[in-house]
């Protein structure tokens, strides 16, 4: 079974990330990773962090002469920012821990997690819930996405709104003007409408979201089941994207639409061409939780960010009075650096489900069966 972990605090040493499960002889270099975790790090809107830390991977282990063994693949990015936080973060007991954060911010983990762990000061629950982590998925996915893309299947996103400034893609996302673009959104007009609303909240010291879509292309059919709740694959879809930071919403296809609509509308005709196909897509690929071969669609609505420069009303925990939260440095908006992380949680639940269906120890063997699988299925 293909499983990752992830350790390590936002301003800890490190981000670490431990993959097991992978199979041997996948090609993997340095350069696979760093291109998504610099893809992550993009994006206009972010924070004063973005212009510290220079995300590079250093492969600990699982990886020789450019291919995976089969051994468990563990990765480390290093914080450069740790070095001005040494001693707030040093492990060894501490007669001078520092100040103590006891003003939980709205809207983060902060309070939820100090009365879960029982904990005095809220930066324990702050640098382990930070989106920090989410550079160590992202590696994760990257991984992901190299045994994916042996197999022809392509996973991109597209933001398609920033607040109240909405885009709606085609069937093609034009990948080149999406990278370039410093809010992934490749319409030029919309991206400026969008800069604007950002620049407007930031002006107010206040932070917006937005929504984002990842699109899976070559997806073969049959990855998922219907025989059980926790083997569909949009439950796990939906799972992974959720548990992105921020992450309030999540749909497949049309989603929410399709309870606009009727069924006549909504449900895609099957015709037969060299294979069976759809004449529509609003299924987003997935039926009764398993890919049907077409593109997959997913849509994610990513919330403002919770840290404000005026921040809201909390309550100081030490003596239950009104006080004004904790500021910690934040982002404006952080949506196109989410949908980076959301390419990176589809990668790696489809990268499973290949597994799961394809498996073998060895590149080669996952190959030869999804190849065996593809002429089947043509013949069926």
């Amino acid at each position: 079974m293909l499983r990752y972990l992830t350790a390590g605090e936002s301003h800890g040493p490190a981000v670490l990330t431990i993959i097991d499960g992978m199979v041997a002889g996948l090609p993997l270099e340095g350069d696979h990773i760093n291109r998504d975790l610099a893809r992550r790090q993009r994006g206009y809107g972010r924070g004063g962090r973005m212009k510290i830390e220079n995300d590079r991977v250093q492969f600990l282990g699982g990886v020789r002469h450019g291919h995976t063994t089969g051994a468990p693949i563990a990765l480390m990015i290093a914080n450069k920012d740790h070095v001005n936080w040494d001693k707030l973060m040093d492990p060894a007991p501490s007669t001078e821990p520092g100040d103590i954060i006891s003003r939980p911010r709205p809207g983060h983990a902060d309070l939820a997690g100090a009365l879960k762990y029982r904990l005095r000061d809220v930066r324990d629950v702050i640098e382990r819930s930070s989106a920090r982590e989410t550079a160590a998925r992202t590696a994760a996915g990257s991984v992901a996405r190299r045994l994916l893309q042996e197999l022809n299947i392509h996973v991109e996103s597209v933001v398609t709104s920033i607040g109240p400034i909405h885009w709606q893609p085609g069937d093609e996302l034009h990948s080149d003007a999406v990278e370039e673009s410093p809010l992934r959104c490749p319409c030029e007009k919309t991206t400026m409408a969008m800069i604007k609303h950002i620049d407007q909240a930031r002006c107010q010291g206040d932070s917006v979201g937005g929504c984002f879509m990842v699109k899976a292309q070559g997806v073969p059919v049959g990855l998922g089941s219907y025989t059980q709740a926790d083997r569909k694959l949009d439950g796990q879809l939906a799972a992974a994207l959720m548990s992105i930071n921020g992450i309030k919403g999540v749909e497949v296809g049309l989603g929410f639409r399709a309870a606009e609509r009727k069924g006549s509308q909504v449900h895609d005709p099957i015709a037969w061409s060299d294979g069976y196909h759809r004449t529509t897509n609003h299924a987003g690929g997935i039926e009764g939780g398993v890919t049907n071969g077409e593109t997959l669609w997913l849509r994610a609505a990513m919330k403002p960010i919770p840290t404000l420069v005026r921040p809201l009303k909390t309550v100081e925990m030490k003596d239950h009075s009104v006080a004004c939260a904790h500021a910690e440095r934040s982002d404006v908006c952080a949506v196109p650096a989410a949908s980076v992380v959301g390419e990176a949680a589809v990668a790696w639940v489809l990268a499973r489900a290949v597994l799961d269906k394809f498996a073998g120890d060895n590149l080669s063997d996952v190959r030869r069966a999804h190849q065996d699988f593809a002429r089947e299925v043509k013949r069926w």
